[in-house]
């Protein structure tokens, strides 16, 4: 007779587990999903929000498991937007473009392109944050149907109500799965965001305290004043450097991101006045402006705000001994060229004298060195029947010293040419 060993199979212990350990394990996770939020600096989440805000589609660039999606998650739970995530990889061009629709009569009534469900949806909740991930693994055909979708927020026949707000995230090509670069028509429409993580946000998160997104507080009674602030910045801007008003990059990879065009001159133009209006840093600015049409443009742009400022030469000139001059060398620097350049178009001794003793001030509040071009040129407008006013013995030391220097580092550079040159003649 042949024993038989009763023996428990895999499915009949975990029949008899204790179902409740399940419901254990989800209450752990719950509390490993616990995590209060504080209001805290953070330059990049300023400057995220705030294109949100200008309404703008944003795309948020940064290294796989950086925090991108975790994000736009806690962006819209702190803005109260439903959020709509789309892999824009894993879709076919028609789910952007539209679906054909075949209708009861074709020739009369044409064929309809019928949007996705995830767009109707959008459209019936009348606001939402539409996050397209993966952007740099969508080949260059679901590129080309994002387009009229990222800029007009249409899909099909069906137009995203004004309430939706568009925000894209991308792994750069060498870190991507499958990676293409983005093409210029596509990059062009986006606001582009390098995004990084912060060590301390990163332990606090971890921690259970993350930072909390707010939109920024627009002063309703700087609206106009923050638009007329932006239309000169940038049309003054453009005057001055028509080359730059559309550049398409050389390089593949730089033509898929930020680059000059009358569309990025234009919403770099709207982030300005957002920016204005809120009173944002100079960090957040800079981070949106050359965002928007690239980091030369950009940089040159923000250094044509920081002129904008700056005291008019007439003022100065009308009240010498009032002035305030600017702390920054470089700006103290433009203000009194700008002040000489004054007395240079209307000479007139009034002027001349004041001149002068704005550059005394100039010297007696901050580094003198500032002050010797422009009272080395101010010197030479002099005419004949103009005494020589007492300020100018108080900055000859000055202007001396300097040519001192100049003349020593010149006299160093020649010995030392001349030390290389003997050498390599050996």
């Amino acid at each position: 007779m042949s024993s038989y060993v009763s023996r428990t199979s895999p499915a009949s212990t975990a029949s008899t587990a204790d179902p409740s350990q399940l419901d254990v394990a989800g209450d752990l996770l719950t509390l490993l999903r616990e995590a209060r939020t504080e209001p805290r600096d953070d330059t990049q989440l300023e400057a995220l929000t705030l294109a949100v805000a200008a309404d703008l589609p944003v795309l948020l660039w940064g290294e796989p498991g950086i925090g991108k999606t975790a994000a736009l998650t806690q962006l819209s739970t702190a803005l109260d937007l439903p959020l709509t995530t789309v892999i824009a990889s894993v879709h076919e061009p028609s789910d952007f473009s539209g679906l054909p629709v075949v209708g009861d009569d074709p020739a009369e009534q044409g064929v309809p392109m019928a949007p996705p469900d995830w767009a109707v949806r959008l459209v019936r909740a009348g606001r939402g944050l539409l996050f397209l991930d993966e952007l740099s693994t969508a080949p260059p055909a679901v590129q080309a149907a994002l387009l009229r979708l990222v800029l007009e927020r249409r899909i099909g026949a069906l137009r995203l109500p004004p309430g939706v707000r568009i925000v894209a995230a991308a792994n750069p090509r060498s870190s991507a799965a499958d990676g293409w670069e983005l093409s210029p028509p596509l990059a062009n429409r986006f606001v582009h965001l390098q995004w990084t993580h912060d060590q301390d946000v990163v332990v606090r998160g971890l921690g259970g305290t993350w930072p909390r997104a707010t939109l920024p507080r627009l002063d309703a009674q700087r609206l106009p004043e923050a638009v007329t602030f932006a239309r000169r910045a940038v049309c003054g801007f453009l005057s001055a450097r028509p080359t730059l008003v559309h550049r398409l990059p050389g390089g593949e990879s730089r033509r898929g991101g930020a680059w000059p065009s009358p569309r990025s001159w234009e919403m770099a133009l709207h982030l300005i006045a957002f920016a204005t209006s809120a009173g944002s840093s100079r960090e957040v600015l800079s981070l949106l402006v050359r965002g928007t049409v690239g980091d030369g443009p950009g940089l040159e742009l923000l250094a044509s705000l920081d002129r904008l400022d700056l005291p008019d030469p007439e003022t100065l000139l009308a009240d010498p001994a009032g002035a305030v001059l600017p702390e920054r060398g470089d700006l103290r620097q433009a203000v009194l060229d700008g002040v000489v350049d004054a007395v240079r178009r209307r000479p007139e001794r009034a002027r001349w004298d004041a001149a002068w003793a704005l550059l005394v001030r100039a010297s007696e509040t901050g580094a003198p060195d500032v002050v010797v071009v422009p009272a080395t040129t101010l010197a030479s407008l002099r005419r004949e029947d103009w005494d020589v006013p007492a300020a100018i013995e108080r900055l000859s030391g000055v202007v001396l010293l300097s040519r001192r220097a100049d003349d020593a580092a010149r006299g160093a550079a020649v010995v030392a040419g001349a030390g290389a040159g003997s050498r390599a003649g050996r």
